[in-house]
């Protein structure tokens, strides 16, 4: 059976969707099975899919659901792949719940500012009470600057696993998802460790869970 893993956050601007690519992208690569599961109306996971494959890449696969048909999907997706990949949408509701639910790791993304740090303390809540693992991850960071530093703080005193990798302010995330690619796809760079880092510590997670 596959393994769920969730992005959620309550605030847009997360980079929900852009980690969820690049973690499908870079499982894809080491040879794993991927299905990613658009649940947010907004659909820009299905845009970028729909790029993908325009450039020839059918390396995954997509679904669509909404409210409780997410349930259903997740279900027959980890039958068929190792991972099954969820973006949600930028709120927390009943709707998030079934997704939760379904979960074996939730990634909590977290743009570096303190209103994220905010908007992140009801999706831990809510993983909370559906018993799941949630993991913050530290988003467009721009190293060395005091925002960041005040960020990594607060984060601290949140009852969450918090990820140790921290992913770059980088042009290279935006102009991949544009084209369809993931960053590993672009070369080599300072987002290539960031996502390699990413990966192996969401594996750790879901082998501790």
């Amino acid at each position: 059976m596959g393994q769920v893993i969730t992005v959620a956050q309550q605030k847009g601007g997360s980079g929900k969707t852009t980690i969820a690519i690049n973690l499908a992208v870079g499982f894809a690569r080491a040879g794993k099975t991927v299905a990613l599961l658009d649940t947010d109306p907004q659909g820009s996971l299905g845009r970028w899919f729909m790029a993908r494959r325009g450039a020839g890449k059918e390396d995954l696969e997509l679904s669509t659901a909404s409210a409780w048909g997410v349930s259903y999907e997740c279900d027959k997706l980890r039958k068929s792949f190792d991972y099954v990949i969820v973006d949600t949408p930028p709120k927390v509701d009943a709707d998030l719940r079934p997704a939760l639910r379904e979960s074996d790791l939730v990634l909590v993304p977290v743009a570096a500012s303190q209103v994220d740090v905010w908007a992140t303390e009801s999706v831990l809540d809510l993983a909370r009470r559906e018993r799941r693992v949630a993991m913050v991850v530290l988003n467009r960071a721009k190293s060395g600057t005091r925002v960041l530093a005040e960020v990594t703080a607060a984060l601290n005193e949140l009852d969450a696993v918090q990820a140790k990798t921290v992913l770059g302010n980088r042009v290279a995330y935006a102009e991949t998802l544009g084209q369809g690619r993931g960053v590993l796809e672009r070369g080599r760079g300072a987002w290539t460790d960031e996502v390699g880092a990413l990966m192996a510590e969401v594996n750790a997670q879901l082998a501790a869970s």
